[in-house]
């Protein structure tokens, strides 16, 4: 059979118009893959042909179809066009590749002695700094004057804290290449070698503790205070259909804040059974309660739940505590940051205050300040908080306690300041280890135990029980920016009184508490097990769906003969039996096949680790305590061998 291209038919008339002359191309242009361009360009100096029928157009429109010279351009543009998609599927996984092995941003090009100063961290691990340096840009500096000079907004995007939590700093903040990197490195690299003191507080007789929420708990279902993703249903759910009203906004914050209160017994009664007796509650309980329009009250709405929150907490022995934000600072010289500062301080107090601990318990529920800026000179800014902490009721004064900090103030800054207005002193190794007096102590926790001394002096003097707060950095760091990044885990316990209660300032919060019971046997270190992967035995399953039986295949019956009257009765009578006899098989499969429902865990056990207490994660492996997720497999496409290749 002859091809429709090969068929014979009339030749092609030749053109009995003169062609034009096309001008040569320049070299380096690329050549045109299609006489269509060509055509057009020519066609733009022809004068307009005359008027054709449809008929006819559509016959010559046929035969452009068949011209031999346009099939062969484009068949010779496909093997292009798939070269260039080949080339770029090549270049699309060179990139990726080179994205994955590196793990420090290349923004800029670094001569090759400076190169050998930076690090490479390996990205994957937990227990590493975020890639990329310290650059001190120019609008760095200008945010760190701003700072200096008493804007309290200046910088809010440079740091972060522990899961909202703005008391502890825990995340260096985002790093930027920059030129003065390896300078930097160089500096912080030359510094001397810390010096530690190898005493450990053992026996252990004090009380570990960790900040705000249980990362057990916040993914127990359902889950047990969670600011990050809160999972409360008046938060999940606004009315959006309804205007804007203060009073029903008002309502729907007291109803966050009511719900947060009642996950605090909770994690009071989790602590207890796995022998932690010292918690932090966050600021973040009540929202917009210390806000300068919005703010409001918590008695008498919220009375009652932080009174049955703090007789369980007495009952117990445990002890609570809280950290205003690093925006508190009764040593701005902006007014409107004092007054924001003391009206924060009287909401922490309030809620401190409705919790009705007995004596001693009411006495060790402080709350924990930083200076905060030096705002360009210090002893003014010391002046400064004098003045403003005369102003403050005796309640705040009876609770307030003061922080070194790892930007401005050292242990020797506030030392004299707090035994001078009476304000106990929270030694924070971490924060120590950064920002301390070279003249006089060298970095490491050996030289400022001989601080103790006067530091419990400043606690024993109000009757309050001693605290300290410990957490580590990254091994990866090495300026002070990356090092005030805080370790997931500590290693660990400094060289504190064992006597003292030891707040533990770590990304994992309670299991950074639960590694350092079993690395040194402490008590409560054999309470608790290690999690099965996304198993968990302490929450209300679902009922699973029940099994769908095998189908069956029906049998086709056969048409009866003619037969008698009363032999078709009789067939007839025969198959309903069978039917019916079928129909109770039937029934009896199917109940035999209704799944047995899950055991019903009560309301006080849910989130407790089940029977055997399986509570214990290991490091960086979080996610079993979610369910496992399911996984789909997609099916191959052609490319997908290539992209493997």
């Amino acid at each position: 059979m002859v091809s429709k291209r090969n068929r014979p038919g009339a030749p092609p008339q030749p053109d009995t118009q003169p062609e034009e002359q096309v001008e040569p191309e320049p070299p380096g242009v690329t050549p045109r893959r299609s006489g269509r361009i060509v055509k057009r360009q020519n066609d733009a100096h022809t004068p307009p042909a005359r008027k054709e029928s449809p008929h006819s157009a559509s016959n010559r429109s046929r035969g452009a179809k068949r011209m031999p010279g346009q099939i062969e351009n484009l068949a010779g543009a496909i093997p292009g066009l798939r070269k260039m998609e080949t080339n770029f599927r090549d270049a699309v996984k060179r990139q990726k590749l080179a994205v994955n092995d590196s793990s420090v941003l290349k923004a800029e090009k670094f001569e090759e002695p400076d190169a050998a100063y930076l690090p490479q961290p390996n990205s994957r691990t937990p227990d590493s700094v975020q890639s990329g340096f310290e650059h001190r840009s120019l609008h760095d500096k200008k945010e760190k004057d701003l700072a200096m000079n008493g804007d309290s907004n200046a910088g809010q995007g440079n740091e972060a804290y522990d899961d909202g939590e703005p008391g502890d700093r825990e995340d260096g903040g985002d790093i930027v290449i920059g030129d003065t990197d390896a300078n930097c490195i160089k500096q912080e690299g030359a510094r001397p070698p810390p010096v530690n003191s190898e005493y450990l507080p053992l026996p252990w007789r004090g009380r570990l503790g960790y900040a705000c929420l249980n990362t057990y708990l916040r993914l127990s279902n359902p889950p047990v205070f969670n600011p990050s993703q809160p999972e409360h249903p008046t938060k999940n759910r606004p009315d959006r259909n309804q205007p804007a009203d203060v009073a029903r906004g008002q309502k729907y914050v007291e109803a966050l804040g009511l719900a947060n209160a009642r996950d605090i017994v909770k994690m009071i009664r989790w602590n207890d059974k796995y022998g932690i007796k010292f918690m932090r509650l966050s600021s973040e309980m009540f929202p917009f309660a210390s806000h300068e329009e919005y703010g409001y009250k918590l008695a008498p709405f919220a009375s009652e739940v932080l009174a049955e929150a703090g007789r369980v907490a007495a009952e117990l022995g445990h002890r609570l505590t809280t950290h205003p934000g690093q925006f508190t600072q009764l040593g701005s010289p902006r007014a409107d940051v004092v007054r924001n500062s003391i009206r924060d301080l009287e909401y922490h107090d309030e809620m401190l205050t409705l919790l009705r601990l007995p004596e001693q318990l009411n006495k060790d529920a402080v709350m924990i300040l930083h200076m905060g800026g030096m705002f360009g000179d210090k002893n003014a800014t010391l002046d400064r908080f004098r003045k403003n902490y005369a102003k403050l009721s005796p309640s705040i004064k009876a609770r307030l306690v003061l922080e070194n900090d790892d930007v401005s103030w050292t242990v020797h800054d506030l030392l004299p300041i707090c035994e001078e207005l009476n304000i106990p002193l929270v030694l924070d190794f971490h924060h120590h280890n950064i920002m301390f007096d070279k003249g006089q102590v060298r970095e490491g926790t050996k030289d400022v135990m001989a601080l103790y001394p006067r530091i419990r002096a400043t606690w024993d003097r109000k009757g309050i029980t001693m605290k300290m707060h410990y957490s580590e950095p990254c091994s990866e760091a090495i300026t002070p920016r990356q090092r005030r990044k805080h370790r997931p885990r500590v290693m660990t316990l400094p060289p504190c009184p064992d006597d003292v209660d030891l707040m533990i300032e770590a990304k994992d919060k309670e299991q950074a508490v639960f590694d350092l019971m079993r690395n040194f046997r402490l008590p409560g270190w054999d309470r608790f097990n290690d999690v099965v992967p996304y198993e968990r035995e302490d929450v209300n399953k679902p009922m699973p769906p029940p099994a769908k039986p095998p189908a069956k295949k029906k049998k086709k019956q056969k048409q009866p003969r003619k037969t008698t009257i009363k032999k078709e009765a009789d067939e007839e009578d025969e198959m309903v039996d069978g039917a019916d006899k079928e129909e109770k098989e039937e029934g009896e499969e199917e109940e035999e096949e209704l799944p047995k429902p899950p055991p019903v865990i009560p309301e006080s056990e849910v989130g407790m680790g089940g029977p055997e207490n399986r509570v214990y994660w290991p490091l960086g492996m979080e996610e079993w305590l979610r369910p496992k997720k399911r996984e789909v497999k997609r099916k191959k496409r052609p490319g997908d061998k290539m992209e493997e290749d």
